[in-house]
């Protein structure tokens, strides 16, 4: 069976400045469901996605924002994350529906042969070929690096890793709060007096499909100047690394261990939470000079105490320093204490609960909950890509997938 599209030729490259023809193949009659002109740079494209659960997903999820075509294919049963609750929506959990936008879903049970055949006929017209199985498993399914650029030379083919290639951990699983545990993150996250804590979103997991997305973007860009595809490799464990930049090469310049400070750095202070009659909120004084302006917004001579003259002291003397400023915003509510600061240009937030925030006036005008129309779920609410292009944000064109939804469309005799 010819791959639905067609495949490229063998070693062909697309020219620079042109697009792939692979991504709109006959039979993709689905209508986009909004189109509110946001460029879609990656248009012409096709994205083969043997991801599961959110690394993967949410990395193919961004490439399907910008405009490919990104076709998902799932076991017989479906991606695990499908079933990651309650809560549910649409019978998915909320972890499966904001990672798997502007995709179309097909079914192949690659332990067969005709599923791994026609997964491979997939590959042969794909631009970009995304896995994130554990090592040797792709190989032993048939979709591993070496088989899918033989039928397509060309690809930019993605392994989305635990640990890495190599290591002694290089054949484990990996999971977003083994990584924070692993590097670090967790070491440096909660109060000072409590336990080590879980950052509290998967920000390894979604850390990982941002520089696995940034990775391919910059893959294809050099196929088009070179006609080379190349194997882009991601890790979980190089993110959580990766997000422990500063305090590692602190620990190493210094020699002191980070140790956690709840809402504060050790850096800079004061730049933490206070105390409120009804919350907390954040205040971040990076400088001396929106120190001294925090100082007249509480009515305090501080400025002038030679413990506290320069961001150096008072991060000497943050606890002490904290100290008296709490006792002075604990009298104002947020609401007033927030007014205050801002009269006197302090940088200032409240401390939401998930609620608060979506209430927040900023939030509602920031455009972020996108509210859009859905064939079974009300009130349907779809969380854009945080960026904007001429003002506009990238097009929510398709729901996620039911399982199996568009197999139809790439397979026809399956309908």
């Amino acid at each position: 069976m010819t791959p639905p599209g067609g495949a490229p030729a063998k070693g062909a490259a697309t020219p620079r400045g042109q697009r792939s023809q692979a991504a709109r193949p006959p039979g993709d009659t689905s209508t986009e469901l909004r189109g509110d002109g946001a460029i879609s740079p990656l248009a012409g494209l096709r994205v083969l996605d043997f991801t599961q659960n959110l690394a993967g997903p949410f990395a193919t999820q961004i490439l399907g924002d910008l405009g490919a075509d990104v076709i998902k294919v799932e076991p017989p049963g479906g991606d695990p994350a499908r079933r990651w609750g309650p809560p549910f929506v649409g019978g998915n959990s909320h972890l499966f529906q904001v990672v798997n936008r502007n995709k179309r879903g097909v079914i192949l049970d690659l332990k067969t042969e005709g599923g791994r055949a026609r997964a491979l006929e997939l590959a042969a017209g794909s631009d970009v070929v995304l896995q994130a199985l554990r090592r040797r498993v792709a190989e032993r399914l048939g979709i591993g690096y070496e088989a899918v650029r033989a039928a397509n030379p060309g690809v930019i083919y993605v392994s989305v890793t635990s640990h890495g290639p190599e290591g002694p951990l290089a054949d484990d699983p990996g999971y977003d709060p083994l990584m924070q545990a692993r590097s670090g993150l967790m070491s440096v996250t909660g109060d000072p007096d409590g336990d080590p804590a879980r950052v509290g979103t998967s920000i390894v997991d979604m850390g990982t499909g941002m520089w696995t997305a940034i990775a391919v973007m910059g893959a294809l860009t050099e196929r088009g100047r070179t006609g080379r595809g190349c194997h882009v490799t991601a890790s979980l464990l190089d993110t959580a690394l990766a997000w422990m930049s500063y305090h590692m090469t602190s620990y190493l310049g210094t020699g002191a261990l980070p140790q956690r400070m709840g809402t504060g750095l050790a850096m800079i202070a004061p730049y933490q939470g206070f105390p409120c009659t009804d919350g907390s909120v954040m205040i971040a004084a990076g400088n001396d000079v929106i120190f001294r302006r925090l100082c007249d917004a509480l009515e305090l001579d501080l400025a002038e105490d030679p413990d506290f003259g320069s961001n150096a002291l008072r991060v000497a003397n943050s606890e002490r320093l904290a100290g008296i400023l709490a006792e002075h915003t604990r009298r104002h509510s947020t609401e007033t204490l927030l007014a205050i600061l801002r009269r006197h240009q302090v940088p200032a937030a409240p401390i939401h609960t998930v609620a608060s925030a979506l209430e927040d006036p900023q939030t509602v005008a920031t455009g972020m909950l996108r509210r859009c129309d859905h064939p079974t779920i009300e009130d349907y609410v779809d969380i854009p890509l945080p960026v904007r292009w001429d003002g506009r944000r990238a097009a929510l064109r398709r729901h996620p997938p039911d399982v199996g939804e568009h197999q139809g469309e790439l397979f026809p005799e399956d309908r």
